[in-house]
């Protein structure tokens, strides 16, 4: 059963990558990591779900570059919740196995400011995600 959505709530995000077969190595060991499901999945291309949400990495013909690079205008990351710090830590130290590599090392885990535990990570092909931890107020 899918959560109704109300109003201005995302749909969906669509990613364009270069290398379908690489992309769903690291994307997908983190979407289901995040609690997302497989959703859609054919020759070019394979969705997550999550809620009334989900994501889609497409490798496309139409694509005019080979590598997404987040500084250029368009979109520079995505950013999820995390259920804890503990949470957090564990997919860090898991994500370099599946192709994702911590940036800000020497401020993590607070590359976002202080008080803001979240981790920047970077896949092969040049997208970022930030994983931002939520603790209940009073959390260590």
């Amino acid at each position: 059963m899918i959560d109704t959505p109300s109003t201005g709530t995302l749909h969906h995000v669509e990613i364009w990558v270069p290398d379908l077969r690489r992309a769903i190595g690291s994307w997908q060991w983190l979407l289901e990591a995040l609690g997302y499901t497989v959703f859609q999945d054919w020759a070019d291309g394979r969705s997550w779900r999550l809620g009334p949400t989900y994501l889609v990495l497409e490798q496309s013909p139409a694509q005019t570059a080979g590598h997404h690079d987040r500084r250029r205008p368009g979109l520079n990351h995505l950013a999820f919740h995390v259920e804890s710090r503990a949470r957090l830590d564990a997919l860090v130290e898991q994500a370099p196995a599946y192709g994702w590599a911590l940036m800000f090392p020497d401020r993590h885990p607070y590359a976002g400011g202080e008080g803001h535990y979240a981790a920047y990570l970077e896949d092969t092909d040049g997208f970022e995600i930030e994983l931002v931890a939520f603790d209940p107020p009073g959390s260590p």
